[in-house]
């Protein structure tokens, strides 16, 4: 028994030893001048697409929702408070991060609990939205209103609670490869295999199941909603599924790496870096994805210039009258 426990605190010893030297090596890695402009310069060009494009399909959505069909406009907000907010905090920091090589506490955590709940909200409200389409259950009335916003309400708590424990137990180390804070595990393997496995079938392996079948479902025309409206909004859910996995899939394979890594070595520098900048490609993608719906686009269109007419205008004469003395 007591041979057992040396071995296990050996091996714990060499495990926090490598744990150790490893953080040393990643925060010691630089990058080269030609790299960094080049990373800095694909960021920002991702977060003004992120902040301006997500703020401007809110100001549609909001002043001009009687203009064009949109049933299910509560898992659409869902996603665009989402991608807006990963375009303000996360992309920034990253920049930020790129330019002060380096983020310190507690910004450092503060950006790790929200990926993670960025990126766990933006999946369950695509997956709502996916359900939504196929059972055609709109959300105009107010108790359907209600539901659907409890559940958009609960992936995001839901990313909030698994993006909070690496912060309590002190795992989240900075990154430059991410370029950003990240995961770094210096406990036992088991542990981690614990935590990714609860995250990951809680956070991303249900919703991901439901956005496959529901898409499926209504691919082979078995939906329930008969009497929807061709040019609704909802007919650029397929081309929003679609580049949410294609963004999101580097992320997804860096992650399967490191579980399947017994020494709790991340996926190779490249990979991790290609995962942030798809991910936060996605978030500039979606506001022009929801321009290809034909109304939403003259909607769009009809508020600015609408805006700029009235801005512009000269005074117009409209009535005369006539004062007797």
């Amino acid at each position: 028994m007591s041979g057992t426990r040396q071995q296990h605190r050996k091996s714990r010893l060499k495990m926090n030893d490598w744990a150790n030297s490893s953080t040393s090596v990643v925060l010691d890695q630089s990058w080269t001048r030609v790299e960094r402009s080049v990373l800095v310069a694909v960021l920002s060009v991702e977060m003004v697409l992120g902040v301006i494009g997500n703020c401007l399909v809110l100001l549609v959505k909001i002043m001009c929702r009687g203009r064009f069909p949109c049933r299910y406009w509560v898992p659409f907000v869902s996603l665009t408070l989402s991608d807006l907010g990963s375009s303000l905090l996360i992309i920034s920091g990253s920049l930020l991060a790129m330019l002060t090589k380096g983020q310190r506490s507690p910004w450092c955590e503060v950006v790790s609990l929200l990926k993670f709940a960025f990126i766990t909200s933006s999946i369950g409200s695509i997956a709502i939205l996916c359900v939504q389409r196929a059972k055609g259950v709109a959300s105009t009335g107010r108790g359907a209103s209600v539901v659907v916003a409890l559940a958009c309400l609960a992936s995001w708590l839901t990313g909030v609670v698994f993006g909070s424990i690496p912060v309590v137990y002190n795992w989240i180390r900075y990154d430059p490869a991410e370029m950003l804070c990240a995961v770094f595990w210096e406990s036992s393997y088991s542990d981690m295999l614990v935590y990714i496995l609860c995250a990951f079938s809680i956070c991303i392996v249900i919703p991901f199941l439901l956005i496959l079948f529901y898409s499926l479902f209504t691919a082979a025309g078995c939906e329930r909603n008969c009497d929807s409206d061709p040019d609704d909004l909802s007919s650029v859910t397929p081309l929003i599924v679609a580049f949410y996995l294609f963004c999101y899939t580097p992320l997804a394979v860096s992650e399967l790496i490191l579980l399947g890594r017994l020494d709790l070595s991340p996926a190779p520098d490249w990979l991790r870096t290609l995962s942030s900048v798809m991910s936060y490609l996605d978030c500039g993608l979606n506001p022009i994805i929801y321009c290809a719906n034909q109304d939403f686009r003259e909607a769009g269109l009809a508020l600015f210039w609408t805006s700029r007419k009235l801005l512009f205008s000269e005074p117009v004469l409209t009535s005369v009258t006539k004062l007797e003395l």
